[in-house]
């Protein structure tokens, strides 16, 4: 494929051309300049990220710095492993993440090793970084792509977007499709399932949750489960011991945490006193293993399913 700049210039040429040419001549010129100018806009990649804001590149992305360790997944998934150059702290998935150079964490980059390691691309987290920072680098003429799936179909849209951007598509496509096909077979099995209430905790001091908005949520409603919080307006609101007693939900589903460089326990342990909760007067303490819940990437269709699992052991322990 040509550049994008010499096929402008060579069309630029043909237009001064078509003056002193025959009618034939400049019939062919014309088409000829079309043709230029179609093959020029092609070269260009053009997606929308999940902000509504357009990315365009002028080629595949060939050093790309992820920004989040569900954003490093999410690469690695579309078939752009290769090309990514910097990561962030906890990015430990797939397992060559772990090897990649760290450009700081969530709270605080580094911008001097961005600038170093001299990306074309920066996925970065919608939310989840500093916004302050992230100005600055857009400032620098950096391409920025924001990632932040809020619905379960969204992480195979947001594959097929990246593969475009990185030029993997063919690999990015068979990611999304498995991932949906995966998706629709739980759906299909448990959605309208008699619906749980439950209480989703992914913190116990002090005590977080979600609201219906967050991915996870999205997941809840997959399996035939209803967050008890969902309303609420924050994403990830503060809630006390005393008002999840008051709700009473049928189970209590936390994931496993983690405290400096160590995973920890899902702390649903704070429970164990609250003997006349449902939850534990039918034994529907659940944990699940790992981040598969904790990040957007493809991994969530299993977390997806333990979830389902656990909902589905939860009616079974019905009177």
């Amino acid at each position: 494929m040509q550049h994008p700049i010499r096929l402008r210039a060579l069309a630029s040429m043909a237009l001064l051309c078509t003056a002193t040419h025959s009618p034939a001549t400049q019939a062919a010129t014309h088409a000829a300049t079309h043709a230029a100018t179609q093959a020029a806009t092609q070269a260009a990649i053009t997606v929308r990220d999940d902000a509504g804001l357009t990315v365009t590149l002028a080629k595949p992305a060939q050093r790309v710095i992820a920004m989040a360790p569900h954003i490093t997944e999410l690469l690695f998934a579309a078939g752009g492993g290769e090309r990514v150059v910097g990561g962030m702290n906890f990015s430990d998935y797939p397992a060559a993440a772990k090897r990649l150079p760290l450009v700081g964490s969530n709270e605080q980059i580094d911008l001097e090793r961005v600038l170093a390691l001299k990306p074309d691309l920066l996925v970065v987290w919608k939310g989840g970084n500093s916004s302050r920072q992230i100005e600055q680098l857009k400032s620098l003429g950096l391409p920025i792509y924001y990632s932040a799936p809020a619905k379960l179909d969204e992480i195979a849209t947001s594959l097929i977007r990246l593969g475009q951007l990185l030029g993997t598509e063919p690999a990015a496509q068979a990611a999304a499709r498995d991932y949906r096909q995966k998706i629709a077979a739980l759906g299909a099995k448990y959605a309208q399932r008699p619906p749980v209430r439950l209480f989703y905790q992914i913190w116990d001091k002090p005590l977080y949750t979600l609201n219906d908005e967050h991915i996870v949520s999205d997941a809840i409603r997959l399996c035939g489960g209803r967050n008890v919080f969902g309303m609420l307006k924050v994403m990830a609101p503060s809630v006390g011991a005393e008002a999840v007693v008051q709700e009473n939900p049928e189970a209590i589903v936390g994931g496993e945490r983690h405290e400096g460089d160590s995973p920890t326990d899902s702390g649903l342990a704070i429970w164990r006193p609250y003997k006349g909760m449902l939850a534990l007067q039918r034994g529907n303490l659940f944990e699940l293993s790992g981040d598969l819940m904790a990040r957007a990437t493809p991994r969530m269709a299993d977390g997806t399913a333990q979830l389902c699992e656990k909902l589905e052991l939860a009616r079974r322990r019905r009177p």
